[in-house]
């Protein structure tokens, strides 16, 4: 996560430090020099996807296929180059920083209450400079990345120790990202994706070696630098005397700087005196107020020895336990052929969220773009999570002694403060004869267990029953329908016109390239259509995440938002809708879609009122949600209906969308009623 100020105080302070480098001279070069090595550049992912994200419209869910062609333009121009591109994401948040990810979901909380209120006092997006990336962004571009055919890994620990280490090891180029790590490895160069002009492969290089030259420091030291300045090992607070300290001895403290510039200065100063021993360590340890952990330190500098590297203030007999060092024995999961195809899985990009589940029982979402205001809709972690108990079932049906072990869930939305993980209990859905075990979904094969594998899947959903009217469409519009009527079912305020713009997106996106979407222009922007566009997204990695619990029933590739979903296009369908418009001019005049609409919509509805719920009409017109007050949290919601929809009849979908025909399923009953649409938190 990067040491704090340091990229900022390089750039004014030591402009040096910054070189412009064109990448494909540094390719040319790389071939004459190391003609066993193809040009390679290692991609800090996590660091990129917000300069990736470059179309207009952020707020309204994400506009998924502008997004995918920029990121196929990106992987292009690289290309043409003869440049390859590896591509790292962080597979897991590791302990030792837990403390500093909640923090900034708490202050990304805020960010997002500031966008909500300037969306409903101005009716429109808010400018660049309050930007936040789409929901679950960093999930889909993983996928999306793969999709293109590029090499992509996710991590099993924090991706920027992984990124420094391949990096090193294969002779790359250099790292590509925006993180000031990257100044403290000592590793291969390090490239701004801040400054890249992607059309001449032009970018800014930092040079370590002329930070040093600078600070007056060595290679060396830059470790202890960067752990003497703050770090995600050792907090600031307990650097604030020490810092002192050192600019009451500095002489380099200058007036026309800020304070943190004098800070860097000034610490550098002091540890340049530093002979660079293990001793030298212990003083510094006995001197600094570590608290009752004096470890913080030492741990701090080994974090950043890359593999084959020795540090002089680490003894050279202490083994480097930087890299992953999960024992089977402490996972979770205890059977070795499930935990090893999982881990192979995840570290591939192949697989979503189990592994974590599987090895050391825990999950965590970040922010997404909810209205706290809105009292009618729940945190979409609140909305999914009876889908996820069924998922964690489902993953952890062998455990110790038959029981399910609990999974801790580290859940971003108004109401929980973050201060421990809530502790939730498996829940098993509802299949004859109990669910398929986890080998049989995994690695058995054959019709039945393809019929087992998909009938699984829908019950994590509730909608076992729906199997045979749900194979016969065509994958994506499958996935989307168990999507959207679950979330009709579980959220007991959605209306009939919410129904209307979802199906109406789904239908009129199939025939709309990613230029036509970005010519879309929005009068207006609602903050409820913003706020059910984040939820619908997330529900999306929900559908991964039973997919590849359940073995892959569906292709991961039919799966992905640019199938099914568009920010600007729902706006305009969700505004239409409520308007009370006509479903000629949601479908835009196409004929041909009026009947396909009306039968994905009496199937959703058909598959709502078997589980008990009546969707509602109850347009809003042109009355936007302008509330500011803060709710209190309340996970029961009242609604108020003023007619429903019925369907019409009952086998609608026969010759709509139709897939390749398949083995159809037994339509089984209904299991678990009582856990329908109530949002009880768990103890923790």
């Amino acid at each position: 996560m990067g040491i704090k100020g340091l990229q900022g105080f390089v750039a004014r302070t030591c402009p040096d430090v910054c070189k412009t480098v064109d990448l494909r001279e540094m390719a040319e070069n790389h071939r004459i020099n190391h003609p066993d090595f193809p040009p390679a550049i290692v991609v800090d992912a996590m660091s990129c996807v917000r300069y990736w994200y470059t179309p207009e419209s952020w707020v309204c869910g994400g506009q998924w296929q502008e997004y995918l062609a920029n990121l196929e333009d990106f992987i292009k121009a690289f290309t043409a180059a003869g440049i390859q591109l590896v591509f790292y994401f962080d597979g897991v948040v590791e302990e030792k920083k837990r403390d500093e990810w909640i923090k900034r979901r708490l202050r990304n909380n805020k960010e997002i209450a500031r966008i909500f209120q300037f969306i409903k006092t101005h009716r429109k997006q808010p400018g660049r400079g309050m930007f936040v990336v789409p929901s679950a962004l960093p999930t889909f571009t993983r996928f999306a990345l793969k999709s293109l055919g590029q090499k992509t890994v996710c991590t099993l620990q924090e991706a920027d120790f992984e990124v420094a280490a391949y990096g090193l090891q294969h002779n790359c180029i250099g790292i590509l990202g925006q993180d000031s790590d990257y100044l403290i490895y000592n590793t291969c160069p390090y490239f701004s994706i801040e400054k890249l002009h992607v059309g001449r492969l032009v970018t800014e290089m930092y040079s370590r070696e002329d930070l040093c030259r600078a600070l007056g420091l060595s290679l060396t030291h830059l470790p202890l630098f960067a752990c003497l300045l703050g770090n995600d090992i050792v907090p600031e607070s307990l650097l604030e005397g020490f810092w002192h300290k050192c600019l009451v001895t500095s002489p380099h403290k200058n007036n026309s700087y800020d304070r943190r510039t004098n800070i860097l200065l000034a610490v550098a100063n002091y540890i340049s005196k530093i002979p660079c021993s293990y001793s030298s360590l212990k003083h510094l340890e006995e001197m600094l107020p570590l608290g009752s952990d004096k470890t913080l330190l030492y741990r701090g500098l080994e974090s950043y020895v890359l593999p084959g590297q020795q540090s002089p203030w680490i003894p050279p007999n202490v083994k480097n336990c930087q890299m992953f060092s999960l024992q089977q024995e402490t996972a979770v999961c205890q059977d070795k052929e499930i935990f090893q195809l999982a881990k192979e899985q995840h570290i591939r990009s192949e697989n979503y969220a189990i592994f974590n589940i599987l090895s050391n029982g825990e999950i965590e979402c970040s922010n997404s773009l909810e209205d706290e205001c809105d009292t009618e809709i729940p945190g979409q972690a609140l909305i999914y999570r009876p889908a996820r108990q069924h998922i964690y079932s489902v993953l952890l049906e062998s455990a110790k002694g038959g029981a399910y072990p609990l999974v801790k869930e580290w859940f971003v939305y108004f109401g929980n403060p973050l201060q421990q993980p809530e502790l939730i209990q498996p829940v098993q859905p509802f299949v004859p004869g109990g669910i398929p075990n986890l080998k049989t979904l995994w690695f058995a094969e054959g019709p039945d267990v393809e019929k087992q594998r998909y009938s699984t899947f829908l019950a994590c959903f509730y909608l076992q029953d729906e199997m045979e009217e749900l194979q016969a469409l065509e994958a994506p519009v499958a996935a989307f329908c168990c999507l959207l009527t679950y979330l009709m079912m579980q959220v007991s305020s959605l209306s009939l016109e919410d129904l209307n713009a979802f199906v109406a997106v789904v239908l009129c996106l199939k025939g709309k390239s990613a230029a036509q979407l970005a010519a879309l222009q929005l009068a207006q922007v609602d903050s409820r259509a913003v706020h059910l566009g984040a939820v619908f997204v997330r529900g999306i990695t929900t559908l991964l995440m039973a997919n590849s619990a359940c073995g892959f029933p569906f292709r991961m590739d039919d799966l992905m938002p640019w199938e099914v979903f568009d920010g600007k296009l729902f706006q305009e369908k969700y505004q239409q809708s409520h308007r009370g418009c006509s479903s000629e001019e949601l479908l835009e005049g196409n004929e041909s879609l009026c009947t396909p609409f009306q039968n994905l919509k009496s199937f959703i509805c058909k598959a709502c009122m078997a589980k008990k719920r009546t969707i509602q009409s109850r347009p809003r017109g042109n009355g936007f949600i302008t509330g500011t007050q803060r709710r209190e949290f309340n996970p029961r919601f009242q609604q108020t209906h003023r007619s429903s929809y019925v369907p019409p009849y009952h086998s609608q979908m026969r010759g709509f969308l139709r897939r390749n025909p398949q083995t159809q399923g037994r339509q089984y009953g209904l299991g678990h009623q009582d856990q329908r649409r109530r949002f009880h938190l768990p103890p923790r």
